[in-house]
């Protein structure tokens, strides 16, 4: 017998019980199609981190207290946490590699945060404080969408004056215009100098959107507080990070010790987002990936009632001569069968899933996952389905014929 006329025999068979036959798939169709979701999505969050680093320049370079990377290079240990709330970082460091280093650093920025109520009208959120120079707009590639920023004048004077994000501008405004309107911080009035563009975030992360921007030292003088939780430096072209970094590191390390301080750019910092996002999509897909065992199971069991339900099939073939390697061949391409089409309907479900995604959430379908994912629930059906197609191989053409 014909490979294509074993594979129209196995067909025919699962369409003869088709409930049953999607009741066996469904286990295949739930681990393919969480699998190449939850690897779509984590994919898909990887390609948005590296876009919203290119879209802030390649010549960035960044110093924060501590050592955000920890000792073995993870990202954010324990450690790392304890010493970033040290006000190590003082504007006078700020000043002097501006000051010193002016043939590598086109331009600077320093940033402070905190936390307080905002109020306008009856509405009150809680919200994080960003305190910014003035150059933040320039060197962060952060415009206004709507008035201005605030001039390096209203900053040394310390004037209460902020500029809010998209998403807190709506919370707190709706569809009024908030230029020139005027909103209570710690009770205290500030005037709306302009809303943002829309610059996103989140995934656990800060969400920029939601930050109300402030002069820096404004936050310093009406909020009692002289930290600094980071540093941000415009190097002149990208060539020239290398040197920029050491000259950085040399300049603060005549104030501070080396593992009170971490000097990094944006591939650094991109590397090891994108080696936390791979490996939590790898748990992800391994985590979801157990369904497709319990899929595999699934269809052992069927098959093997299968089996036993068409005995006396199995027996009057082998009568008229379908050898026992025939018989094995049609339960294990049935088995088979059973597994690719149940990929594919998980495949489509998923692909159907991460376009309504799109909408909220980045993600992205690839091709290496969809080969991954059918190419494990194909071996799937074969490995599962070896058992009952040995049981069916193995039976005697005339005990099978004689049963009931």
């Amino acid at each position: 017998m014909k490979i294509s006329a074993i594979f129209k025999l196995a067909l025919k068979s699962i369409l003869l019980n088709k409930s049953r036959s999607f009741l066996t798939m469904l286990g295949v169709i739930i681990g393919v199609g969480s699998v190449v979701l939850l690897t779509s999505i984590g994919t898909g969050l990887q390609a948005y981190v590296t876009d919203q680093f290119a879209s802030l320049g390649t010549n960035i370079l960044y110093v924060v207290p501590g050592n955000p990377f920890g000792e073995k290079g993870g990202f954010g240990g324990q450690q790392s946490v304890i010493e970033r709330t040290k006000p190590v970082l003082k504007r006078r460091y700020f000043n002097s590699v501006i000051r010193n280093n002016r043939d590598l650093i086109k331009d600077g920025v320093f940033t402070t945060a905190t936390v307080t109520g905002a109020k306008y009208g009856k509405i009150t959120k809680t919200v994080t404080l960003y305190g910014v120079t003035s150059s933040y707009e320039s060197v962060y590639n952060t415009q206004a969408n709507k008035g201005r920023w605030f001039t390096s004048s209203e900053e040394e004077k310390s004037e209460r004056v902020a500029l809010l994000g998209p998403k807190i501008a709506e919370e707190l405004f709706g569809q009024i215009d908030p230029v020139n309107k005027t909103i209570l911080l710690n009770g205290q009035s500030y005037t709306i100098l302009g809303v943002l563009k829309e610059k996103g975030g989140g995934f656990g992360g800060p969400s920029f959107d939601s930050y109300v921007y402030l002069p820096a030292e404004t936050i310093f003088k009406y909020f009692d507080t002289e930290f600094i939780d980071s540093f941000i430096f415009e190097v002149r072209n990208k060539e020239q990070i290398k040197d920029a970094k050491l000259a950085i590191e040399k300049t603060i390390g005549k104030e501070l010790k080396d593992d009170e301080f971490t000097v990094f750019d944006q591939t650094q910092l991109l590397s090891t987002i994108n080696s936390i996002l791979g490996m939590l999509t790898v748990g992800l897909g391994g985590i979801s990936a157990i369904s497709l065992v319990v899929g595999g199971i699934g269809i052992m069991n069927i098959m093997l009632v299968s089996v036993t339900e068409r005995t006396r099939e199995i027996g009057l073939r082998k009568a008229l001569g379908a050898t026992p390697n025939l018989i094995l061949a049609q339960f294990l391409i049935e088995a088979a069968l059973l597994s690719v089409i149940g990929g594919l309907i998980g495949l489509l479900i998923a692909y159907l899933g991460s376009l309504a995604l799109q909408a909220y959430f980045p993600a992205k379908v690839t091709i290496q996952a969809v080969i991954l994912a059918f190419g494990v629930s194909t071996i799937v059906g074969l490995i599962f389905g070896v058992a009952p197609a040995k049981k069916a191989a193995k039976l005697s053409p005339i005990e099978a014929l004689r049963y009931e």
